[in-house]
């Protein structure tokens, strides 16, 4: 199953690349307003994810070796 945030940027980008191709200016705008609508979407999950303080990544601490 996709996550949220990789489901609205997927379809943020193919709206965006089908208003690149559309012919009509209307067509065009629906698929701009779309677009839009997948992004704000994104941000809204973006950040409610780093609300809760969870990181993008888990980073794992590595002890350094020491210097000779």
């Amino acid at each position: 199953m996709e996550s949220d945030i990789r489901f609205f940027r997927r379809r943020a980008t193919e709206e965006l690349a089908a208003a690149s191709r559309a012919i009509t200016e209307p067509a065009r705008e629906r698929r701009m307003v779309l677009a839009g609508v997948f992004l704000d979407r994104l941000k809204a999950v973006e950040s409610a994810t780093l609300a809760d303080g969870a990181a993008a990544f888990q980073w794992q601490k590595v002890p350094r070796a020491e210097a000779d």
